[in-house]
């Protein structure tokens, strides 16, 4: 089997480090792809998915899994684009997608299926936004369009919204679109996992991450930095409501509404005192959140994604560890507002009873690991309880030093 994974970052390297640990041992490719990466699988010329999906068709690449959530959604689409040559993937269509693409057409999915999820207002201005808030704090702004998890702002005042929407709507960092305000909802945060194909879905584990830059979820938003997973992470009772109530509805909705679907599937919840809400979808595995669940997956990962693209669900393939696995980032100086590169890294041959998983590196001329990106590494360890998998996962992580590192110390402690 010849697979391809379209990515760079933490999560195609834990995606790729588990599809060669499949059974079938599959011959492995990767576009863009990274130094760590390619430890792993073979790189791939191209300039973009026109070359990209060529080069997979004259060279018999027997699957596509989409990592990166910008890729489905680029130019025709990468799955589109894969169908007309014929080739699995395992990611959903363009028109799919656009439940991550975008939130106010999210939003709208979820309001038509009767998915329980927050209150919302669509705006285009900065007094459009200003009067749909119209002074009830703490307010959700959302920036409609993809924006690598930091389009989304918990504004506790009127000071920090205007800094958003200034931010989104007059300077345009992200590019054009329009703003979500949107009801804060209150609860616990945790991410579930489908691998949806068609009408049928497998629940992956679930995981909950930490998006503040800081210990005691401080500082400013990002991309996450830590996360754990477990299947004990929610009650089964829980995860019972949020299968009948969110995820059944959803896969029958995309059916009902002709959006084809074969592909992970992330759902953002908020446990609300009410019951779960979706708070977003992301039509990939999460960042971090992958590094914390794939070590949890046992099986033939690869011949499961490829099954899923040509249409069957063969859960027999995989199964789920029931212990714990917790996830602690390691950023770059200067992240999330900016990104310092070329700091030597030491001590990744010190880390042990622990997996590392590299976001943002790149080898030097001296064949010297060095950061290249906000997030740089991902710690991963894992144990039958969520306090052992912390202090290995913690300790792992102390043996790994650059200039100008940050991470949290919380991960896997706070709100436990």
């Amino acid at each position: 089997m010849r697979i391809l994974v379209v990515g760079i970052g933490g999560r195609e390297h834990a995606l790729v480090r588990a599809l060669a640990e499949s059974p079938s041992a599959p011959e492995l490719f990767c576009f863009p792809g990274s130094d760590a990466i390619f430890r792993l699988a073979k790189p791939v010329e191209a300039d973009g998915l026109e070359s990209l999906v060529a080069w997979m068709k004259s060279n018999a690449i027997d699957l596509c899994v989409a990592g990166e959530e910008s890729y489905l959604v680029k130019g025709e689409g990468l799955a589109n684009l894969c169908e007309k040559q014929g080739i699995p993937c395992w990611g959903p269509p363009k028109e799919s997608a656009q439940l991550e693409a975008s939130k106010e057409f999210a939003k709208a999915f979820l309001v038509r299926n009767g998915i329980p999820t927050a209150r919302a207002t669509a705006t285009d201005t900065l007094d459009e936004a200003l009067r749909a808030i119209g002074g009830d704090f703490p307010t959700v702004l959302k920036f409609d369009g993809l924006a690598a998890g930091k389009g989304v702002a918990v504004c506790p005042d009127e000071a920090s919204a205007l800094a958003f929407l200034d931010e989104v709507l007059t300077q345009r960092r992200f590019g054009p679109g329009r703003v979500l305000v949107e009801q804060c909802l209150t609860g616990p945060e945790v991410s579930v996992f489908a691998a949806i194909v068609d009408d049928q879905y497998l629940i992956f584990t679930p995981a909950r991450d930490y998006k503040r830059a800081s210990d005691g979820d401080l500082g400013p938003n990002t991309g996450g930095m830590g996360a754990v997973a477990s299947r004990q992470l929610v009650s089964g009772e829980m995860l019972e409501v949020i299968e009948r109530e969110i995820v059944r509805p959803t896969v029958n909705g995309l059916r009902q509404e002709n959006l084809p679907y074969r592909g992970f599937l992330y759902f953002g919840l908020m446990l609300t005192p009410t019951g779960p809400q979706v708070i977003e979808y992301n039509c990939r595995f999460g960042d971090p959140e992958c590094q914390a669940v794939m070590p949890l997956v046992h099986g033939d990962l690869a011949g499961f994604c490829l099954a899923g693209a040509q249409g069957q669900l063969r859960s027999d393939l995989i199964d789920f560890s029931d212990g714990w696995s917790v996830c602690v980032i390691l950023a770059s100086a200067g992240y999330p507002e900016s990104s310092r590169n070329g700091d030597r890294i030491s001590g990744l041959d010190a880390v042990a009873d622990a997996r590392v998983y590299h976001s943002g590196t790149r080898i030097d001329s001296e064949g010297n690991w060095e950061t290249q990106g906000g997030r740089v590494l991902a710690v991963v360890a894992g144990a039958e309880t969520r306090e052992v998998a912390v202090t290995r996962a913690h300790a792992a992580a102390d043996c790994v030093t650059f200039d100008g590192l940050q991470r949290r110390r919380d991960i896997g402690i706070l709100n436990f």
